[in-house]
Order: C-alpha cells, then structure tokens, then sequence
C-alpha cells in the first residue's frame, strides 16, 4: 500500500493526529482491506460519486450502484453516466434492491447523516442487501482537528458523529455482522481562501446551515489564521470500520 508523502501544513496537529498515514486517495484504503476487482458494489449516500468513478476506471469487471437520498445531486449523477454506474435515488434506510445483491457496500462519510432515529434500520437494511460474506465499509471523519473546530461553529456533527459508532456496535451485537477490520488515517483538505471554504463547506446544495453575517463573520475569523500565500491546508482524521456481513 502506497501512502501519499506528508504534505507542508500549517495546520498544527496533535501527535496521535501526525502519526496518521495520509492519503489523499480514500481508494487505497479501500483496496488495502477488500478486493475491488469483479464485485457488485453499492455505495450509500454516494454524493457526486468520486470515488465510485475511478474505481470503475481501475477495476473493469466492477459495478456500482449509487444511492443518493439529495434530488438535486442525484439529478447531476444521472446527467453524468459512466459504464457499469448506475444511480438510484433513495435513503439507505430504505434500499431498493432486491436481497443478498452485493458484494460490498460503502458508506463513505455518510453513514452519520443517515436520521439518528434511522442508523439502525440503515444497517440492517445494509444487511439485507449483502451476500453472505459481503463487507460493508464505513468511513466517517474524526469528531478533532483544526478543520473540525472551524466547522462545529456553523454544523456541529459531534453528535450524530458519536450515534453513528454506537450504531455500528449495536448491529454487531446483533448477530448479522462480524468485525472484519480496522484503519486510520487522515486525508488533506485544501482551500484558496476562504470564499471556497465557504462555498464548499458552508453552502452545500444538500443541506442548510442557516448562515447568518453573524455566522459568518465568526467563522472567517476562525479560518483566517490557518491561511498562508498558497491557502489553507488542513488534515482530516478519519476512521474506518469494516464490517462482514455473516450467514
């Protein structure tokens, strides 16, 4: 497995933080701890799809099926089609497909937007849709970080970020699952200024976090800081949970 060299930051970080092997591909990750060649593949809350269309670029005899709860962003996915990629719109707490269809499911960053009241129900509905042996693989960004106490000021996730864990731990206590493996690592996230940030992070077309100038004036001065002649880069400590689906 081949790891990206660190990159210059000036974001200051925690020892436990540097340690983390960095990646700016999440794909290498994926392919360290399942194989990607020949696999039914179906990604939950899949966004644009970024990760599914190279993977297809690299493993030709793969398919994907993308789920995506957003009208808006499934309507971009389906005017974008790409061989072997499929797009349909719904919940992960509601899949439509027919049982035992998969060979894996990912859930890349998404699993914590899943209703609190729905976790468990996304699972097993997972669950549902995986072959005996199948692997779910579930990828969700660490509740620390420079990033993390810029973006708690407008869209505090430490809550759904906690539920999310807990409901993977309660759908292997319920037989269906076994751990299968386990990773951290952190990804780099560049802005220009932070007229991106704010476009990228503060005004996604899925959600709306209510930004007012007040909102808003606090939490430039919380980015400016980390900004130097080329930006602000900044880490992304993620964890990986993969899960094998038992029967």
């Amino acid at each position: 497995m081949k790891t990206d060299p660190p990159m210059p930051s000036n974001e200051a970080m925690n020892p436990a933080q540097q340690a983390l092997p960095l990646f700016d591909d999440e794909e290498a990750v994926l392919a360290s701890l399942v194989p990607l060649d020949g696999q039914e593949i179906i990604e939950l809350g899949c966004g644009a799809a970024r990760l599914a269309r190279a993977l297809l670029l690299r493993h030709p005899g793969s398919r994907v099926t993308g789920l995506e709860v957003d009208e808006r962003q499934h309507a971009k996915n389906v005017a974008t089609p790409q061989d072997r990629l499929s797009f349909v719109a719904g919940g992960a707490q509601a899949i439509p497909s027919a049982d035992a269809r998969f060979d894996l499911a990912l859930m890349l960053k998404s699993l914590h937007h899943v209703p609190l009241a729905a976790m468990d129900l996304a699972l097993a509905e997972t669950a549902r849709v995986l072959r005996p042996g199948g692997h779910l693989y579930v990828s969700e960004p660490v509740y620390e970080g420079a990033l993390n106490e810029i973006t708690r000021l407008f869209n505090d996730e430490g809550i759904v970020r906690a539920a999310a864990q807990a409901a993977l731990d309660a759908a292997l206590r319920t037989g269906a699952w076994a751990p299968a493996g386990e990773r951290r690592f952190a990804m780099p996230a560049r802005f220009k200024d932070f007229a991106e940030f704010e476009q990228r992070m503060m005004r996604p077309t899925y959600a709306d976090h209510r930004i007012d100038a007040a909102k808003l004036d606090a939490v430039r001065a919380a980015f400016e800081p980390h900004c130097s002649a080329d930006g602000a880069r900044f880490t992304r400590p993620m964890h990986v949970r993969l899960l094998r689906r038992v029967g």
